[in-house]
């Protein structure tokens, strides 16, 4: 399961943007669990929820804090989901698993005049590419997309009359989501004129976003270039920011959690229901800034 870790830790700087440090502490946890299931003789994709309880139980025994085993959950949790995302398994044992912390880590979300900065941003790019960019960055926003499924998008997912997408999403679960109609204008100006230009005389291309050689476009490609346009806008965010980004600001809209659980493509509606504690402390934020007797 070596190659498999060196894999998903490369997945999750390039995916997630996180730190060497955070990296490294995922290398550690997860290298802990190899060893155990390497003591008990059992496969790459034979463990399952038992064994991460025994080594959980393993690690409390031990002494380790209650963020250590959080943070060794959470390690072996994203672990399984990317098993199951890259096929190397069909099940995914660890993906309910609670982490003590849980509900204290709100994820981060931007203001709506933030995520404008960046769609904004990247003056002196070539036309071609930043309409590309600024129909993915759109994209992703408008409708929540992981970026495994921006760039795995196929034309033959888009339905522009309808107003919708077809995604594939882990597990290789399909679902439908609403895409809105200034979206769909930057993608179909995109496809009219820049994916023609970067297929380069190539008859034909399954997917919708295009690198300039005119092969699909990557998960690292798109990270480097929202990383240019963000920080030509003054503005900190990730791939995952932007997906928190629509999340919570569809709560803030009014969106139901069953919905959203479905355009989010959560298997558990309690990974959706986090969202409600992020608008909730917004509510409280606003509430002390602006209410005379707060």
């Amino acid at each position: 399961m070596k190659a498999e870790i060196s894999d998903f830790l490369a997945y999750l700087a390039s995916e997630k943007g996180l730190s060497k440090n955070t990296l490294a502490s995922y290398g550690r946890d997860l290298s802990g669990f190899l060893r155990f299931l390497a003591e008990r003789k059992i496969g790459a994709a034979k463990w399952g929820k038992g064994h991460v309880l025994d080594y959980i139980d393993e690690l409390r025994q031990r002494g380790f804090s209650s963020a250590t085993l959080a943070r060794n959950i959470s390690s072996i949790r994203g672990f399984s989901g990317y098993q199951v995302l890259s096929a190397l398994r069909a099940d995914d044992p660890a993906e309910d698993l609670q982490t003590p912390k849980i509900w204290q880590r709100l994820p981060k979300a931007l203001p709506l005049e933030e995520i404008k900065k960046v769609l904004e941003s990247g003056k002196g790019v070539r036309a071609r590419f930043r309409e590309r960019d600024s129909a993915m960055i759109e994209l992703m926003y408008s409708s929540g997309l992981r970026v495994s499924e921006l760039v795995g998008l196929k034309t033959a997912d888009l339905n522009a009359g309808a107003g919708f997408v077809r995604v594939t999403g882990k597990g290789m679960r399909e679902r439908v989501v609403p895409v809105s109609e200034r979206t769909m204008k930057k993608l179909k100006l995109y496809m009219s004129g820049p994916r023609e230009a970067c297929l380069k005389g190539r008859s034909h291309s399954d997917y919708v976003f295009l690198t300039s050689r005119g092969g699909p476009m990557t998960r690292q490609r798109f990270w480097q270039a929202l990383k240019f346009y963000a920080r030509a806008a003054g503005v900190s965010i990730s791939p995952h920011v932007l997906r928190h980004s629509f999340a919570t600001h569809m709560l803030e809209g009014g969106a139901d959690l069953r919905s959203l659980q479905k355009m989010l493509g959560h298997s558990d509606i309690a990974t959706t229901q986090i969202y409600t504690k992020v608008s909730l402390e917004r509510a409280r934020k606003v509430y002390k800034e602006h209410h005379p007797r707060a």
